[in-house]
């Protein structure tokens, strides 16, 4: 698929199949792309941990508050990602310019992940309901999670949803000369 598929393609999956496990090559391949996306000073300020099986399931369950997230424990893998410390660079330009790169490049791992993860068949969707102690008791972690990617197999007859999405001309000013 070229990127302008992967992108019509790609939706967030609510109807994973249990009994359908994400074949280990896959996986390495999603993560690989995972590990080539861009990073602020290339510091990669995350961590990836890969659940399955049985901690695919109580991670589940720390996305699950209020009612939110019920399909998630269906979908065979979960990606939680926590933060790490920015390498030197990144930290000063941080604070200095007031940017909080390490959530950019977060979604750009999100991105990176759930592109691959199209691309190879398989079905994702971002979470950011979560409770982050939680998940970090249960992935041995000493730092926040940010998101969990659920992945796995659509079911199915799963059907591609129409996307909503705001106009272009909502999200984008051609300028050819500065306001000020």
């Amino acid at each position: 698929m070229n990127f302008s598929e992967i992108a019509n393609a790609r939706q967030s999956c609510r109807n994973f199949d249990p009994n359908r496990p994400v074949e280990e090559e896959k996986l390495a391949a999603l993560l690989e792309a995972g590990r080539l996306a861009p990073s602020a000073c290339n510091g990669q300020p995350y961590h990836i941990t890969v659940c399955q099986k049985s901690a695919s399931k109580a991670a589940a369950k720390a996305t699950m508050g209020m009612g939110m997230n019920a399909f998630v424990s269906d979908a065979p893998v979960l990606l939680v990602i926590s933060e790490k410390e920015y390498v030197k660079t990144a930290a000063l330009g941080s604070k200095l310019k007031g940017i909080d790169y390490r959530s950019i490049d977060m979604g750009i791992l999100a991105a990176y992940l759930t592109a691959e993860a199209c691309d190879l068949g398989l079905s994702t969707c971002i979470l950011g309901w979560l409770d982050s102690k939680k998940l970090m008791a249960l992935c041995g972690l000493d730092q926040p999670v940010h998101l969990v990617i659920a992945l796995g197999y659509a079911k199915e007859g799963d059907k591609l949803r129409p996307k909503k999405r705001k106009n272009l001309s909502e999200l984008v000013t051609f300028l050819e000369d500065p306001i000020a």
